[in-house]
């Protein structure tokens, strides 16, 4: 097996925002955050939707606050939104 050719395989926390929820696992994900995890610093990914959150595991429908994200995005870097025409 080549050596130094595989990424870091190592414990991530993954937190999910729309719940407040964060977990520990291993992951190969590269990210620059940090988080401090019962009493150890890891590397954090945020994530939209866990399993605490997700419909199919909950039961109830929660409605996430995404409305908008598109228009944000053409506003922030300077694009023209396309039309809606049908």
């Amino acid at each position: 097996m080549k050596t130094d050719i595989h990424p870091e395989y190592r414990f991530v926390v993954f937190r999910d925002i729309s719940a407040d929820f964060q977990f520990l696992t291993k992951s190969c994900v590269q990210t620059r955050e940090t988080v401090e995890f019962e009493g150890q610093e890891y590397p954090l990914v945020t994530i939209d939707i866990s399993s605490e959150s997700h419909p199919f595991y909950t039961g109830t429908q929660k409605l996430l606050d995404t409305e908008g994200r598109v228009e944000r995005f053409y506003k922030k870097y300077g694009f023209a939104q396309p039309s809606s025409e049908s």
